[in-house]
């Protein structure tokens, strides 16, 4: 026969609960002890009966051990999370500091660029625009600087070619012979070579028919 569902509960008959306390007291012992010794663990059970009798279990040789231990892992605990709650406000706090000086910088950026003007006194329009003619003045002269830079690089580098230039028509004026010889007295000294070449020869006796 199936065991019904026993429904959680309390027990209003006191014999009946009574009778339940115990079974179920000596069962949860009965585990504790087991618990300790199969998975060599530290256990501690202490149950007060409805009129005030203790019961306990303790693996340990004093049960006392075992409650110092507990409240030393609790406090340890308990100090830990308040330490991180009080890092978790801090950067919360940090974060919100952190966007109200975003947004105070970034209002001055949206009036130069024209926006939230609206609001604005005369006094406020006048700076923003001594501040506009301040930072473009700033731009002119950087761009200034730029271009006197690029074309003091395009004059040493106009220098350069020219010493460049100078140098190779000093070396071809100086080899006259290696470079562009005139076309005509190339050609007398082209004959000159080849009349020097006639074969001379002397013969003794009658010349050959």
């Amino acid at each position: 026969m199936a065991r019904g569902k026993i429904q959680m509960r309390r027990i209003e008959n006191a014999t009946g609960r009574q009778v339940t306390f115990s079974k179920r007291r000596t069962g949860l012992l009965k585990k504790a002890y087991e618990l300790s010794v199969l998975c060599d663990a530290e256990v501690a059970v202490i149950i007060f009966s409805q009129k005030g009798r203790l019961y306990k279990f303790s693996s340990n040789s004093e049960i006392r051990k075992t409650i110092d231990q507990y409240h030393r892992y609790t406090n340890d605990a308990n100090m830990y999370h308040a330490k991180m709650e009080r890092y978790i406000l801090h950067l919360k706090q940090e974060t919100m500091d952190m966007e109200r000086k975003i947004e105070l910088l970034e209002v001055p950026l949206r009036k130069l660029s024209g926006q939230c003007v609206e609001s604005c006194s005369i006094d406020e329009i006048q700076q923003i625009g001594n501040q506009l003619e301040r930072s473009l003045s700033s731009i002119r002269e950087r761009k200034a600087q730029l271009f006197n830079d690029q074309i003091q690089q395009l004059q040493a580098k106009e220098r350069f070619l020219k010493e460049e230039n100078a140098k190779l028509l000093a070396k071809r004026y100086a080899n006259p012979w290696q470079s562009t010889a005139h076309p005509r007295a190339a050609a007398i000294h082209s004959q000159s070579s080849r009349s020097t070449d006639v074969e001379t020869g002397l013969f003794i006796g009658l010349p050959e028919s």
